[in-house]
């Protein structure tokens, strides 16, 4: 594979899991996220909320989004995915899946903000939702579930040679929580 899936599996008991579901659920200012796609400006079902160590302002499909100062649960959360996994993170952008018929179109997280091979952190909170990775060349696919207090981490090139998915899967019927832990380019620290 060029880059890096690390499956680190279960890193919370499926009681801290359920707790932390329940928080994040009640704590976090949920948005609508807004993209610009096929020359119009769309407005998603899948809520998203973006924190960080600075004031950062985050451009994806022509929306910009500047962070919001840590909670105390989301850096407790990146404290536990740094010890598991390594790394460091100064950034996490969350999306909340109402249920299966919400989900996220194969892309790529390689924004320059994120380097050129970025390490991205995936902790899932909530129902089990379907992963997908796809070679951008080869069209190799990968697939897995992941389940509630599961962390994944992309990194290497994986962002530039892979796209990723979480498809629509109406089965399912209750929400997920997912958060994006990433590094964000110092130099970009107070942009607005």
């Amino acid at each position: 594979m060029d880059g890096s899936l690390m499956d680190f599996g279960p890193v919370f008991s499926g009681e801290e899991a359920e707790a932390i579901f329940g928080r994040l659920m009640a704590e976090v200012p949920w948005r609508r996220d807004t993209a610009f796609l096929y020359g119009r400006r769309i407005t998603t079902k899948r809520k998203v909320a973006w924190f960080g160590d600075g004031e950062f302002a985050y451009s994806y499909s022509n929306t910009t989004r500047t962070a919001l100062p840590w909670t105390p649960l989301l850096r407790e959360l990146r404290d536990r995915v740094v010890a598991t996994s390594g790394g460091s993170y100064n950034s996490v952008l969350l999306n909340l899946y109402h249920d299966g018929s919400e989900g996220m179109n194969w892309h790529s997280d390689d924004e320059k903000e994120l380097g050129l091979e970025p390490r991205i952190a995936s902790l899932s909170f909530g129902a089990t939702r379907r992963f997908d990775m796809r070679h951008k060349e080869s069209q190799e696919t990968v697939r897995m579930d992941l389940s509630s207090g599961g962390l994944i981490v992309m990194s290497g090139k994986s962002q530039s040679h892979w796209k990723h998915q979480v498809p629509k899967q109406l089965r399912v019927k209750s929400p997920r929580v997912n958060l994006t832990f990433r590094m964000f380019a110092e130099s970009r620290k107070g942009v607005t």
